[in-house]
């Protein structure tokens, strides 16, 4: 077991079929993320970020190599385990906040410790200090649509951190292009949110991003190419 390691992906490959055709979209990929880091993945378009994304998110599986978060060997896991690994490790960030839009702020966020089984007083603890941590305690009842872009992205992080109590530490927080859909300042109070809540509640952040300004607030930045990750800078 190595504590220190929170994502090991092995010698993994992903290709695509169409038809006849083989599109490789991750090419022999081994990458080792440490514990509590904020890992940035950048690359032009067609590089294999968002596979590389995925299948770290237990959303697709490799077709070679293996794939482990938090000590756990996830590449031939039923379905029904990857439901638990992504509802127990995993979490998300997207570029357009994928907020419910029937349910309130408060409710966004507690819905996956709802999931989870967490008892509503305990719920309710979490959910407060999660809110108090994005500044918006006074939003709390209103929904999406009731919320500026900055606002709801800060609910979409909140809920993204919302776990059990006692697994942080084993939160790997998948966020794809965050701050792509926000203006320049907005993006930029995001992202220091995003980083600095992730690793102060114990997380690891994994950011895939265009922009080298996100780049610049991670621990690491790994760039790829042609279904390849090249050294961390």
């Amino acid at each position: 077991m190595n504590t220190d390691t929170i994502v090991d992906l092995q010698n993994v490959s992903r290709i695509y079929r169409m038809g006849e055709i083989e599109v490789h979209a991750l090419r022999g990929v081994s990458l080792q993320i440490k514990r509590g880091q904020a890992i940035g993945i950048m690359g032009p378009s067609g590089s294999g970020k968002t596979t590389l994304l995925n299948l770290i998110g237990a959303l697709d599986r490799p077709t070679g190599g293996r794939v482990i978060v938090d000590d756990v060997d996830i590449t031939e896991m039923s379905e029904s385990q990857l439901t638990n690994i992504r509802r127990d490790k995993i979490s998300y960030v997207f570029q357009f906040f994928n907020l419910i839009p029937v349910l309130t702020a408060y409710e966004n966020i507690e819905l996956p410790l709802l999931i989870s089984g967490v008892e509503e007083d305990k719920r309710k603890e979490q959910v407060d200090h999660l809110l108090s941590l994005v500044g918006l305690t006074e939003r709390a009842e209103h929904r999406p649509d009731e919320l500026s872009g900055g606002e709801q992205q800060r609910i979409a992080i909140a809920r993204a951190l919302a776990k059990p109590k006692g697994s942080a530490s084993s939160i790997v927080v998948l966020a794809d292009e965050p701050t792509g859909d926000l203006d320049h300042g907005t993006g930029e109070e995001i992202l220091e949110i995003l980083v600095s809540l992730t690793k102060g509640e114990g997380g690891t952040l994994i950011t895939v991003t265009h922009d080298p300004e996100v780049g610049d607030m991670m621990d690491y930045v790994y760039r790829m190419r042609d279904g390849q990750v090249e050294n961390p800078q």
